[in-house]
C-alpha cells in the first residue's frame, strides 16, 4: 500500500507564488513535506530520486527568492526536477511520472510555463540560460535567466563554452553550480557561510564597485595588481578562481540544506548589480532519506520501493540484459587480448563495463560526461594499434557526430562502437530514445553498421568487432533483457556484410534488422495461416548491405517488406535505394519499408511504444496485407 506523507503546508503551495507568501520560518517546515512527498511519488512509480532529493531546499530556496516563471529556471540535466514539478502545479499528477500518458521525468517545454527549457542531456543549462537573459536585455523585459548545473556536468566542454560566452549577460544570468560529489568544494563550515553572505552583500559589492573606481585612477599596474588582490583573496577563500577568469562573479560555497544560509545569498544575488553571478551550492545526493544516503548510487536511478524500508521492487528474473551480455564477452576478449580498451561517457555501469573496468583499470577510461573527446580518444588509440571500444549510449553518440565523421570515418580509424539503448527507451521517453544512429552512421563511407537481433547475436557481434581491424564497426542493442536463446559458448565471426535466413517461404519476405525479429516471425505465422508462405530474413548489417541475399529475396517474392528500430534514412532506405540502383522494382515487386514514425514518442511501455510506432507482428501483417490489396483495417503507424 503507498505510502501518502501528511503535508499540511505543501497542501497550500499550488504554484511558486504560493510559497512566496510563507515566512522564512515556515521554509523548513514545507522543505520537509516536499522531501517526503517526493520520495513517496517514486516508491509509486520509479524513476530519479537521489539527484531531486538532493535540491529540495535549493529548489525551494529559488522558487521563494527569484520571480519564477518571469526569471527562466533552467535544470541542468532535469532528473533532478521532481520537486520543481510539485511545487510548479503538478503535484496532482506527479504519481504518473515516466507512465504513459503522465508527466515525463525531465523538464518539458509543453508541460508547463514553469519549464522554459525541456533538458535530458547534460550540460545545456548555462547556454540556454544564457539565450534567455539575452534575449530579455535586449528586449529591455524583466527576467534573468538561472541555470542550475550540477558539477559532473562540468565536465563537458559545453558549459565552458557557455561560461565563456556569458560575460555580455551581466546581471540577468545566474548560475548555481550543484556540487552533490564534494568534488570542487572544500567542507562547508561557519566561515565559509559567513564569506558566501559577505561577499553577495550589496555592502561588498558597493565597496568593491568604489575600490574599483578608486583604483581606475591609479597607474595601470596599480589597477592591475589591484584587481588581481581582490581575485586572489576571494579565490583563496573560497576556491572560485577558475571562474572568475571565466568572467563571474563567484559566491559560495553555501550549504545547500541550510535554508537559513541560502536565502539570504540567493536574495543578495537576485539584487547585485554585478554579474554574470556563480553561486557554488553544495549538496548531498538523497539527503533526507536514510536509505538512499546508505546506498552506493545514492539512489539515483530507482524501481518502484517501500518507503519504509527502502526495498526495491525487483522484476522477476528472466533473460540476461543486454548491456551485461556485450560486457561479459568484453571482459572475456580482453583476457587474451592487451589491445582491448573500454572507453566509456559517465556510464560504466550502464554500459555493462564496471566488470572490465574492476579487471583492467588500465584499459578502462571513463572520459566523464565528454562524448567528443571519449570518440577522438579512441581515434588516437586506435591509430597506435589499439582495439578501443568506445560503449555510448545511442541518444548521447549524437554529441560526438564530427568526431565520428572527422575524426574516424575519413581516416578509416578501426574504432568500434558499442551503441546501447538502440531504439526505443519505454520511461525515459524521447530524449533518450536510440532513433538515429543507423540513419547517421550507415551514411557514412567505411562504416560498418550492425545490429544484434537477439543476445546470442550479440556475442557474436561483439567478438566480430574485435576482430576487425579495416576501418569503424558499430554493432546496436537495445535496452532492458534478451530473448532467452541460449548464448553461445564460443562466439563466431561474423562474415561482414552477411545476413541470414531464419525462415523459409516462397510469397512474402520480411528482411530485419535488430530484434523487430520476433514480431517478425510472429507476423510470418499469422502470414503463414492465411495462406501467405513468408521468409523472414535476419540482415544484421545496415552497411554494408548483403546484397546478395536481398537480390535474392527481392526477385523470389511477390512483396518484400523491412523492418528496423530507427528513423526513416536508415536501412530500409538503403534498401530501396538498392532496388532502385539495381533495377529490382521494375517488375512489379511490392516493397515496403517499415521504421519509426517521424515524431518524437513519449515515454511508455517498450512494447506499447512500438505498437504505437506500427511496429510490431500485427503492423507488420497489416502492412503485407494492403500491399496484397487484401481487405484490412486501417493501418497503423509508418510504411511507404
Amino acid at each position: 500500500m503507498a505510502v501518502i506523507p501528511v503535508t499540511p503546508l505543501l497542501d497550500t503551495v499550488a504554484l511558486p507564488a504560493d510559497l512566496r507568501k510563507l515566512k522564512p520560518d515556515q521554509l523548513r517546515q514545507l522543505a520537509d513535506e516536499l522531501r517526503a512527498e517526493t520520495i513517496a511519488a517514486v516508491g509509486t512509480t520509479g524513476g530519479h530520486l537521489g539527484s531531486g532529493l538532493g535540491v529540495v531546499e535549493l529548489t525551494t530556496a529559488i522558487h521563494y527568492v527569484f520571480d519564477t516563471p518571469t526569471d527562466r529556471l533552467v535544470w541542468d540535466v532535469g532528473h533532478q526536477c521532481y520537486p520543481h514539478k510539485i511545487l510548479t502545479g503538478r503535484r496532482d499528477r506527479i504519481r504518473t511520472l515516466r507512465q504513459g500518458g503522465g508527466l515525463s521525468g525531465f523538464t518539458k517545454r509543453s508541460e508547463s510555463e514553469y519549464d522554459p527549457f525541456g533538458a535530458a542531456h547534460s550540460s545545456t543549462s548555462i547556454s540556454a540560460a544564457l539565450g534567455f537573459a539575452i534575449a530579455n536585455k535586449l528586449a529591455g523585459r524583466p527576467g534573468k535567466g538561472i541555470a542550475v548545473i550540477g558539477d559532473g556536468a562540468l565536465s563537458a566542454g559545453m558549459a565552458y563554452e557557455a561560461m565563456n560566452n556569458a560575460r555580455a549577460a551581466g546581471n540577468r544570468l545566474v548560475v548555481i553550480l550543484n556540487d552533490n560529489d564534494m568534488s570542487i568544494a572544500p567542507p562547508v563550515g561557519s566561515l565559509s557561510a559567513y564569506l558566501s553572505r559577505l561577499v553577495s552583500s550589496s555592502e561588498f559589492l558597493g565597496f568593491r564597485d568604489l575600490a574599483k573606481r578608486v583604483a581606475r585612477k591609479l597607474p595601470k599596474p596599480l589597477q592591475y595588481a589591484a584587481r588581481k588582490t581582490d581575485e586572489f583573496a576571494r579565490g583563496m577563500a573560497m576556491g572560485g578562481t577558475l571562474f572568475e577568469e571565466l568572467g563571474f562573479y563567484y559566491v559560495g560555497p553555501v550549504d545547500g540544506h541550510d535554508l537559513d544560509q541560502l536565502i539570504p545569498v540567493l536574495e543578495n544575488v537576485r539584487d547585485a548589480e554585478e554579474g554574470p553571478i556563480l553561486v557554488h551550492v553544495v549538496t548531498q545526493k538523497g539527503k533526507g532519506y536514510a536509505p538512499a544516503e546508505a546506498a552506493a548510487d545514492r539512489y539515483h536511478g530507482v524501481q518502484k520501493f517501500d518507503v519504509v524500508s527502502g526495498v526495491q521492487s525487483k522484476p522477476p528474473p528472466g533473460a540476461p540484459q543486454y548491456q551485461n551480455v556485450f560486457g561479459q564477452v568484453l571482459f572475456d576478449e580482453a583476457a587474451d587480448d592487451p589491445r582491448i580498451c573500454a572507453i566509456t561517457a559517465a556510464m560504466p555501469s550502464g554500459t555493462g563495463l564496471d566488470k572490465f573496468a574492476q579487471a583492467y583499470p588500465e584499459r578502462f577510461f571513463d572520459v566523464g560526461i565528454a562524448e567528443q573527446h571519449a570518440v577522438t580518444f579512441a581515434a588516437g588509440l586506435a591509430a597506435q594499434g589499439m582495439r578501443p571500444f568506445c560503449a555510448i549510449y545511442s541518444t548521447f553518440l549524437q554529441r560526438a557526430y564530427d568526431q565520428i565523421v572527422h575524426d574516424v570515418a575519413i581516416q578509416n580509424l578501426p574504432v568500434r562502437f558499442a551503441i546501447d539503448r538502440a531504439g526505443l527507451v519505454g520511461a525515459d521517453g524521447a530524449t533518450h530514445a536510440g532513433s538515429f544512429d543507423i540513419t547517421y552512421l550507415a551514411t557514412l563511407p567505411n562504416m560498418v553498421v550492425m545490429a544484434a537481433a537477439d543476445e546470442a547475436e550479440l556475442v557474436h557481434m561483439t567478438h566480430t568487432a574485435v576482430q576487425h581491424d579495416s576501418g569503424p564497426i558499430a554493432l546496436r542493442y537495445p535496452r532492458g533483457n534478451g530473448t532467452g536463446v541460449a548464448l553461445p559458448k564460443a562466439p563466431q565471426r561474423i562474415e561482414i556484410g552477411k545476413g541470414r535466413v531464419v525462415r523459409e517461404g516462397k510469397t512474402v519476405a520480411i528482411l530485419s534488422l535488430g530484434t523487430r525479429l520476433g514480431e517478425a516471425l510472429k507476423a510470418a505465422d499469422a502470414l503463414d495461416a492465411k495462406g501467405l508462405s513468408t521468409t523472414v530474413a535476419d540482415l544484421r548489417f545496415a552497411k554494408p548491405l548483403d546484397e546478395t541475399l536481398i537480390r535474392r529475396l527481392l526477385t523470389t517474392h511477390e512483396v518484400a517488406v523491412t523492418i528496423e528500430e530507427g528513423a526513416v534514412g536508415g536501412f530500409g532506405a538503403h534498401v530501396l535505394t538498392f532496388a532502385s540502383d539495381e533495377g529490382l522494382v521494375d517488375r512489379g515487386l511490392k516493397l515496403r519499408t517499415m521504421r519509426l514514425p517521424d515524431i518524437f514518442q513519449d515515454q511508455d511501455q517498450p512494447d506499447l511504444q512500438y505498437a504505437e510506432a506500427g511496429l510490431d507482428a500485427a503492423a507488420i501483417e497489416a502492412v503485407v496485407l494492403a500491399a496484397l490489396r487484401h481487405d484490412v483495417p486501417a493501418m497503423r503507424g509508418a510504411s511507404a
